[in-house]
């Protein structure tokens, strides 16, 4: 377990100081996370609800945030909005509205961020790039959800370097919609691009095996 913590330490001391770092935690233990707790981990992203409410019901949300990253279905809102900080994977109005009617119910106001398919992948999730700036417009109308950022996974590569384009698109993306809209987090990045997206201008990334090791 004392590994967990030296790579956190490792990789924080590579970090820029406005970068935060996410601790991918799907599948992993409440000792884990634990110690990633110690070692200096203040946001943890979970891929499903279900999971995360039984290591929330344990470690709760005092010392960390709680970060959904995984795709949430409307009949999961309902339980999402109750424990999540942030939801980075919005990518249509109808999830949306389904998280914003979740949240009004027990007067919260969600943060999320907007979930780009920039590799325009028919069989993944995500908002194709030419209809974040129309989604993006439709959720400011919603009274209890905040837009504060954007996300994007990117295909599956293996060379690291190759994930540069499409987070050099989505980093435009991002700035062509801060010019008109209140959005200040970019979240790209992974055990093996987090270090090409912070270069390409991400100030979110998520980790997992490169904290936790192997599942």
């Amino acid at each position: 377990m004392a590994g967990i913590k030296n790579n956190i330490q490792n990789i924080l001391r590579g970090f820029p100081s406005h970068v935060e770092l996410v601790a991918a935690a799907k599948g992993r233990s409440v000792d884990e996370i634990l110690e990633a707790i110690e070692g200096g981990v203040k946001i943890f992203g979970e891929n499903y609800t279900q999971e995360a409410e039984e290591k929330f019901s344990i470690i709760g949300g005092g010392k960390v945030k709680w970060h959904f990253i995984g795709h949430l279905q409307k009949n999961k809102a309902k339980r999402a909005v109750k424990f999540f900080d942030v939801i980075e994977t919005v990518d249509s109005i109808k999830i949306a509205q389904a998280i914003d009617k979740s949240s009004a119910a027990i007067n919260k106001i969600m943060e999320v961020f907007i979930e780009v398919n920039s590799a325009k992948e028919k069989n993944k999730s995500g908002a194709l790039p030419e209809d974040v700036e129309i989604l993006a417009r439709h959720i400011l109308e919603l009274k209890n959800i905040k837009l504060t950022g954007l996300m994007t996974m990117g295909p599956a590569l293996k060379n690291p370097e190759d994930y540069r384009p499409y987070f050099k698109d989505t980093k435009a993306l991002f700035d062509k919609i801060k010019l008109n809209l209140d959005i200040k987090y970019l979240s790209m990045g992974m055990s093996d691009s987090y270090q090409i997206a912070i270069q390409e201008g991400a100030n979110i990334v998520r980790i997992g095996t490169a904290i936790f090791g192997p599942r």
